[in-house]
């Protein structure tokens, strides 16, 4: 393989051994059985480090670690490069922003995957300060660029997604961001399937609701529901457009009872008051005082 001057840098030694390191959590951890997954990291302009085809990613060496350009062209390793890495790529050209992508597949989330079943929302804190909604895209056969495009109308407002009958797609601007986004997830959904068990889920009210969006914004987390004007608090429509983009029917809950529906997050007036319904009521009580007024 011809020689590349990114590759045996202090960086690319440093990034190969987080790979590698992720690698073992993954599979640790149960999300990527046998060659099951891939990892990588964009290291320059153009240059990307990712692990390679069929490996396990619980027992690679940084010496297995590929480098590709963004086109998927390999510029460097001894091993051939992931095909899926083309997915990486794509998230990375979409966002520039995005260093680090992690692809696996935690069974409880992939659960999700299989049965086609939206992710609810308003549940649990840390879900919607950390993560929010996350989005499923549809199937296609894994390897090629039809598959990587799948996540494209959705990558503007998430850093993790459901890829329908695959598995899970996280990623950031550290590996270790990247794979905190793909626990999280599992976790998620591994709690909502015991509930499931035991009865179903409680869905947070409003003024909670509203109370962990505050917070989100506070600690300068993004989330589509602060831009998008008519996005239910809960009701999992922040990515409707990117459905309609893919040519997918939004998938509606079957196994959970329908999040309520509250306003969106941006129906607050500038003194803080909610809109719809608050406002309206405000409204009809200001028109009553009048006419009770002229009447006196």
């Amino acid at each position: 393989m011809a020689y590349h001057p990114l590759f045996n840098t202090k960086e690319a030694k440093d990034i190969k051994d987080w790979i590698v390191e992720v690698g073992r959590r993954v599979y640790n951890k149960g999300f990527a059985a046998a060659n099951d997954g891939n990892i990588s990291y964009r290291i320059g302009e153009n240059e990307v480090l990712c692990s390679p085809t069929m490996i396990c990613k619980g027992f690679m060496t940084p010496d297995d670690i590929c480098m590709v350009d963004l086109d998927g062209n390999q510029l460097a390793g001894i091993r051939k490069r992931t095909s899926e890495v083309l997915l990486h790529l794509t998230i990375m050209k979409e966002r520039p922003d995005v260093k680090a992508v992690v692809h696996c597949h935690p069974p409880h989330a992939t659960a999700f995957a299989v049965t086609r079943e939206p992710i609810p929302q308003c549940i649990l804190p840390e879900i919607e300060v950390f993560m929010g909604e996350v989005p499923l895209a549809p199937y296609e056969t894994p390897g090629g660029q039809a598959f990587a495009d799948t996540v494209k109308p959705f990558l503007k407002a998430t850093n993790t997604l459901i890829l329908t009958n695959h598995g899970t797609v996280s990623f950031g601007k550290t590996l270790e961001e990247a794979y905190w986004k793909t626990e999280i997830l599992d976790a998620y959904c591994r709690i909502l399937i015991l509930s499931k068990q035991l009865g179903g889920v409680t869905y947070l009210n409003e003024q909670k609701s509203r109370e962990l969006l505050d917070l989100k914004q506070k600690l300068g987390f993004d989330d589509p529901r602060f831009h998008i004007e008519n996005c239910d608090l809960c009701g999992n429509t922040a990515f409707r457009d990117g459905y309609r983009e893919s040519g997918i029917e939004q998938p509606q809950p079957r196994a959970f009872e329908p999040a309520p529906h509250f306003p969106g997050y941006l129906s607050r007036s500038k003194d803080g008051v909610n809109g719809g319904a608050a406002n309206t009521e405000a409204l009809v009580q200001a028109i009553t005082d009048q006419v009770l007024a002229a009447l006196r």
